[in-house]
């Protein structure tokens, strides 16, 4: 099936829950590998770092909408149609006796609301009984490509139609590897807790909110390893690009710097702590050349 949507001006999206990638320079490369204690990551590599969080999020936003839009449907519980993909996606469906199968296919260039611009195929795999109070979701691409960066991997999501607070929540544990168009790779591999906190339902997802935890691993450029966990929980909300609030712990061996998302307001700007306690305000580029 094909999903359409109204033309809206809202700003798009920023991905947990779990994508990790890089681009950059022989040059940045060497200055990475010799930071100091203190600097933990650079600007740089946290801008690319921030860019992977967007594409992962985009994955499991994907996902989520699809998912929830055959609960609502199979259920008859709600009137329900999403307006989050545009009309140059197919939309695929494939009952077994047990499962569903969805093929979500962007073909060779398919431009989202936001200016993204993917290709290939999300394939989704979970029991048809949508009566579940939870599920389990297998995910994995298929020749895809998020703005020319080519991502492969899986992720399994463990989906709950209502957690303690009355909200639905997924927990994705995934492993991606991406290919820049230079030929970087990066890699990450974590596990991330979206719950649905406003406009669950509404088939609008401007107001869509989602608060963000967890943890994982992220490898970047010539091979450093940082751990990142989330603090305070991030919020996403749907009709900015940008993580609005929040603070994310990034480590580098025994060092730990910290990235506040700020105060609510929809901007690319957070505020990075070294180990020493000293702040800056860090600009988190975002693709479109932001």
């Amino acid at each position: 099936m094909k999903k359409c949507l109204k033309p809206m001006n809202y700003a798009g999206l920023v991905l947990v829950s779990a994508l990790t990638f890089t681009a950059c320079s022989e040059e940045e490369t060497s200055v990475e590998e010799n930071l100091d204690s203190q600097e933990v990551i650079s600007v740089a590599e946290l801008r690319y770092s921030d860019e992977s969080e967007q594409m992962a999020d985009e994955i499991a936003e994907i996902a989520e909408d699809v998912y929830a839009s055959d609960e609502f449907s199979a259920t008859g519980k709600l009137a329900y149609f999403s307006d989050y993909l545009p009309d140059c996606v197919t939309i695929t469906t494939v009952i077994t006796d047990t499962t569903k199968e969805k093929t979500i296919d962007f073909g060779e260039g398919c431009e989202l609301r936001n200016g993204n611009v993917l290709s290939g195929i999300i394939n989704l795999s979970y029991l048809k009984d949508m009566e579940a109070a939870s599920k389990s979701i297998t995910l994995n691409l298929e020749n895809f490509t998020f703005n020319g960066v080519a991502v492969e991997g899986s992720a399994s999501v463990l989906r709950m139609r209502a957690n303690d607070n009355g909200n639905p929540q997924g927990t994705a544990t995934a492993n991606y590897t991406a290919t820049w168009p230079d030929g970087a790779v990066a890699t990450f591999s974590g596990t991330r807790t979206r719950e649905w906190i406003e406009g669950f339902g509404s088939g609008f997802w401007g107001d869509n909110v989602f608060l963000i935890t967890g943890n994982g691993t992220y490898t970047g450029r010539g091979g450093v390893v940082y751990t990142k966990e989330v603090i305070t929980p991030l919020r996403r909300e749907m009709a900015c690009r940008f993580i609005v609030s929040g603070v994310l712990e990034i480590s580098r061996n025994d060092n730990t710097a910290s990235l506040d998302f700020g105060d609510g307001s929809c901007d690319a700007k957070g505020i990075l702590t070294y180990p020493d306690g000293t702040s800056e305000e860090v600009f988190l580029r975002r693709f479109f050349g932001n």
